[in-house]
Order: structure tokens, then C-alpha cells, then sequence
């Protein structure tokens, strides 16, 4: 199998207090960089667990990664199968 293209998938965290905040951002191969961002807030009555947080706003801004780039590769399509405008006789 050959690979023609790797992406890399940066994530940052951040956290105040009870909440944790999630930045990711992927850099395509055509030099387009999609960010996305992912919160999580604990509960007042949970034990703090700082993973856990990170996972839950990480795997949100994920997710929206995820239909940040569906709706790219749509909007792709579409443009790519319009049908070239002819001039009219």
C-alpha cells in the first residue's frame, strides 16, 4: 500500500475552573488549515478528573473537525459537478 498524503491533527487544551476548552486544527494537503473547538464543564458535584474533561472537549472539537471537512469535500463536489456554462446562440 502506498501512501500518498498523511494528515496531523494538533489538539491544545485548555482549562479554568471547572471548564476545559479543546482546539484542534489539521492542515490539508492543498495548505488549508480547519480549526475547530470542543468545551466540557464538570458538574459541581463530580470529583475533578482533568482527563476526563480533556476527553470530552477533545472528542467534540473532533466531531466538529469531522463536519468541517464533510461539508468541504460537499461544497467540492457540488462545484465540481456543475456543468461548465456555454454560451447561449
Amino acid at each position: 500500500m502506498h501512501t500518498l498524503v498523511g494528515w496531523h491533527i494538533e489538539m491544545e487544551f485548555q482549562e479554568e475552573g471547572d471548564r476545559t476548552k479543546a482546539v484542534a486544527m489539521v492542515r490539508l494537503s492543498d495548505g488549508t488549515e480547519v480549526r475547530s473547538h470542543g468545551f466540557s464543564t464538570r458538574h459541581h458535584a463530580d470529583a475533578p478528573q482533568p482527563r476526563v474533561g480533556e476527553e470530552v472537549a477533545g472528542a467534540r472539537a473532533l466531531n466538529d473537525l469531522a463536519m468541517q471537512l464533510l461539508t468541504k469535500a460537499h461544497d467540492e463536489l457540488k462545484e465540481g459537478s456543475r456543468a461548465p456554462d456555454y454560451p447561449l446562440m
